[in-house]
């Protein structure tokens, strides 16, 4: 078991939404759903709580109620290999969400992700901070990043 595990609260989706992100990544699966019993005052066999599994990191969801909302100040970051990643993620957890800049989305439930190329550090570092420059610039334009944009602004 991993040290420290990502706890998202929702309102009534946990279940769903473990389905849905499971349904999205490779190598990635629902452990457990925990349902409230019979002898609970709350309604029987309704979800409390889920863990689960994206690419080998833990989660853990908790149906908390409307009094817990998800912030911008925390996010999701998924470092992609290639531009085929990063267009099928982009699209698949905005489905119901919103995007956003520089490869930042919230998706159906309002979790935010950044769906960002490993391409992005090598292309933004490197001994000519003009061309470094460049690809900021460009990636400041972009809603989902496009590795092919950000080389051409890169080679000028």
């Amino acid at each position: 078991m991993q040290k420290i595990t990502t706890f998202l609260t929702f309102n009534d989706q946990a279940e769903e939404a473990a389905t849905f992100y499971t349904s999205i990544f490779a190598d990635s699966k629902i452990n457990r759903i925990n349902r409230i019993g019979a002898n609970s005052s709350s309604s029987e066999g309704r979800v409390l709580s889920a863990t689960f599994q994206l690419r080998g990191q833990e989660f853990f969801a908790l149906n908390g109620g409307p009094s817990f909302t998800f912030s911008d100040g925390i996010s999701l970051f998924v470092d992609c290999d290639n531009q085929q990643e990063v267009d099928e993620l982009w699209e698949r957890l905005s489905e119901g969400g919103k995007k956003g800049q520089c490869g930042w989305l919230k998706d159906k439930f309002g979790v935010s992700w950044q769906i960002v190329p490993s391409a992005l550090g090598r292309l933004l570092q490197g001994d000519d901070p003009t061309k470094s420059k460049r690809v900021m610039e460009a990636m400041m334009q972009m809603t989902k990043i496009d590795i092919q944009t950000l080389e051409a602004a890169r080679n000028g």
